[in-house]
């Protein structure tokens, strides 16, 4: 039983979405304090310039350290950020080969009722996950009743959810409690993900963009292109 947890970010990269596939358990870590000008409100897209960044507006000011999934978009301060956010959208990818085939699917999860950014990331991660033919269960660390920090916290959702195996992000090696996995009988195991090489819209070719900028430019290619498989991969292993 292999669980990989991650922080559910907003219009993820790529290695996020292999961590996703090599898992039989997903776990959106959803209740651990919110990061400011980070990747849970806001990623990267190739537009013609290079790599620009979408951002969905949050609620902060007096809300220091409060848990991602209590996080607001701020509608009422930014009432037009959804079409400017899907302005840069169609900007960077409508001249793509599969534009027409993935953009109404992934504008239609900005839709949602719900005024937190953590539900929005969720439905776009399943939404995306769902294109690139990933099939693996999910859950939200939220539902589990876990506590702690850390190793602690990690080990405590892999006990709740029947682990036997903990896929963790390489950076992992740098705070880990390893002993902590060995104690419970849970095998760690650190993700290693090349990422591949391929067509863009733009030339030159810039890694660590959302996953759209693959789906949009490769369509039902994208989860072999994801794995590696038929293209040159990056040596470098990102964190």
């Amino acid at each position: 039983m292999i669980v990989a947890i991650h922080q559910p970010e907003h219009l993820p990269w790529l290695g996020f979405f292999d961590k996703m596939r090599r898992a039989d358990l997903f776990v959106f870590l959803d209740h651990v304090p919110f990061r400011k000008n980070y990747f849970q409100n806001r990623n990267r897209v190739r537009s013609a310039s290079g790599a620009t960044w979408v951002t969905v507006p949050v609620l902060t000011k007096g809300h220091a350290y409060q848990p991602l999934n209590e996080v607001q978009i701020n509608e009422q301060g930014s009432p037009r950020w959804k079409q400017k956010y899907w302005a840069s959208v169609e900007q960077s990818y409508a001249g793509s080969p599969y534009w027409k085939e993935y953009a109404e699917g992934i504008r239609r999860c900005f839709e949602t009722p719900s005024p937190l950014l953590c539900d929005l990331n969720i439905t776009l991660i399943e939404a995306m996950r769902q294109a690139f033919g990933i099939e693996v269960q999910t859950a939200r660390s939220s539902a589990l009743g876990v506590d702690g920090t850390r190793s602690e916290l990690l080990l405590e959702i892999c006990r709740k959810t029947g682990a036997t195996e903990y896929l963790s992000g390489i950076s992992g090696k740098e705070y880990l409690d390893l002993d902590l996995f060995r104690a419970a009988g849970i095998r760690v195991e650190f993700q290693e993900f090349h990422h591949p090489l391929y067509r863009q819209r733009y030339e030159p070719f810039m890694p660590l963009m959302s996953a759209v900028d693959l789906l949009f430019n490769h369509g039902a290619e994208s989860f072999d292109v994801l794995r590696g498989i038929g293209v040159e991969v990056i040596q470098e292993v990102f964190p």
